[in-house]
């Protein structure tokens, strides 16, 4: 991902999930903290779909639609904020090879776990893609602003 493509990142996030708005700033950050572990996919020359993930602590939710303020020391687990395609984009096996292409960046820079907060009823997709709802009392709270479906997976690498 480049930050030229940051406004159709925007876009496509914009359409996927209207529920939980997230600004160009947010964004902006997160691919100027992390850029080995944020992808775009460009066809046609548009973005039409994206992945942005960066180093967070096992566990931990960051907040939505906040500036993170920088990442921590501790790069065993990638925290997949967001993936995200438009409709146009869907169907054609770009989800698998993104997030294989997220694992082996991930790997690469010590990294033993991925996690991410499953939305929109996506479980099912998450446990193909090799990851795992983890439950406890202190993610349910922090869940919560994700909506009632959102749980909290982990794939190992």
């Amino acid at each position: 991902m480049r930050d030229a493509d940051l406004a159709g990142v925007v876009r496509v996030a914009a359409a996927s999930f209207p529920d939980h708005f997230e600004s160009l700033a947010c964004f902006a950050e997160r691919l100027a903290l992390s850029p080995d572990l944020c992808f775009a996919l460009e066809l046609e020359g548009a973005v039409e779909g994206y992945l942005i993930a960066y180093p967070w602590q096992l566990g931990q939710i960051p907040p939505l639609n906040s500036l993170l303020g920088g990442l921590p020391a501790d790069r065993e687990n990638v925290y997949l904020h967001d993936l995200a395609l438009a409709p146009a984009a869907r169907g054609g096996g770009h989800t698998r090879t993104v997030v294989e292409a997220l694992a082996r960046a991930a790997h690469s820079l010590g990294a033993a776990t991925l996690s991410l907060v499953s939305v929109n009823d996506s479980q099912a997709f998450w446990r193909g893609m090799g990851f795992r709802v983890e439950q406890s009392d202190a993610l349910a709270v922090k869940l919560a602003s994700y909506g009632p479906d959102a749980r909290y997976m982990v794939r190992p690498l």
